[in-house]
């Protein structure tokens, strides 16, 4: 007698850039980072700093997480983690997660749209926290820097309830690739975008002000910052690069990141690292301050909490 086949384990999904386009929404992707943030904060989310690997002419960089199970109504427990490499410039990323439970490998995601989508995400449960509201005609947004990243933060916002922009003012260095990126930016996004002529132009009168650019000398002056506005920095934070001015976290009345331990690991050398960053996490849970008052201006150090990346890929998977 032949003995039953033995059941087969399902392959694990593979997701590219194409797919990551059609399947990943904003609302997805900033629910699983809300989500991650606010277990981040209660204990349920293992995220160490990152981890790097020295291959001569570059890195290999790795992140990893372990998002644990609430109970048998809740979605399984996953772990997993991220690799890139500091020498390609393609950016081309591998994301791998697993189901906790059984072990089982379940989805591997490559290419390079999940990393930018993962940090516009973040960005934008920052500014739904520390953000003033815009009222019910949304929000007017300064954006400096027109990559992929700066992308990515207008893809997020673009699906928010509380802080939809109502206008953007975009700049980058060459006005053309500025005139398309707003071009893009309306086409693609819905949102009423404009290029303007300085960093001056993008910033002023903004309630939302986000920086994303390689930079590494300031390209704002603090003055430029009125009260009330939230900033977003993505780009260089060391002592020695930084794409904002030092005397803007002396005027910033909340400075937040999504991971104090990764910030801490940059050490003395990281801008702000003298200075007490709040959780992203415990300002969602309720347990750190946020914005105190309508002129605070607040601060938001984007580093990349490790995890969220196989947060939104698992959440991908499953949509």
């Amino acid at each position: 007698m032949t003995p039953p086949a033995a059941p087969r384990t399902p392959a694990p999904v593979l997701l590219g850039d194409a797919e990551v386009r059609a399947r990943l929404t904003p609302a997805t992707a900033t629910a699983a980072v809300r989500h991650a943030l606010l277990e981040h904060q209660a204990g349920r989310l293992a995220a160490p700093p990152r981890l790097h690997a020295g291959l001569g002419g570059g890195e290999l960089v790795f992140t990893a997480g372990a998002l644990a199970a609430e109970g048998a109504q809740e979605e399984a427990g996953v772990h997993g983690f991220r690799a890139y490499g500091t020498a390609d410039r393609a950016g081309e990323q591998l994301v791998a997660v697993w189901d906790s439970a059984s072990g089982r490998l379940t989805a591997v995601v490559h290419g390079q749209e999940l990393g930018p989508r993962r940090t516009g995400a973040i960005g934008a449960v920052a500014v739904e926290a520390l953000a003033r509201t815009g009222g019910p005609a949304g929000c007017r947004l300064g954006l400096i820097g027109t990559g992929p990243q700066g992308w990515a933060q207008l893809w997020a916002l673009s699906a928010s309830a509380s802080h939809r922009p109502a206008e953007v003012a975009v700049f980058g260095r060459r006005r053309e690739r500025a005139e398309r990126f707003a071009a893009r930016v309306r086409e693609e996004l819905g949102l009423a975008a404009r290029a303007v002529d300085s960093a001056r132009a993008a910033v002023q009168g903004r309630e939302v002000v986000i920086v994303a650019t390689n930079s590494p000398t300031p390209v704002l002056e603090a003055d430029w910052v009125a009260p009330g506005t939230h900033l977003s920095t993505l780009g260089p934070k060391s002592t020695t690069h930084y794409e904002i001015p030092p005397e803007l976290a002396e005027r910033a009345a909340v400075i937040a990141t999504d991971s104090p331990a990764q910030a801490g690991s940059y050490g003395t050398d990281h801008l702000l690292g003298p200075t007490p960053l709040t959780a992203l996490g415990a300002v969602l849970a309720g347990t750190a301050p946020g914005r105190g008052g309508h002129d605070d201006i607040t601060l938001f150090s984007s580093v990349g909490l490790a995890g969220t990346e196989v947060a939104i890929a698992a959440a991908l998977t499953r949509a």
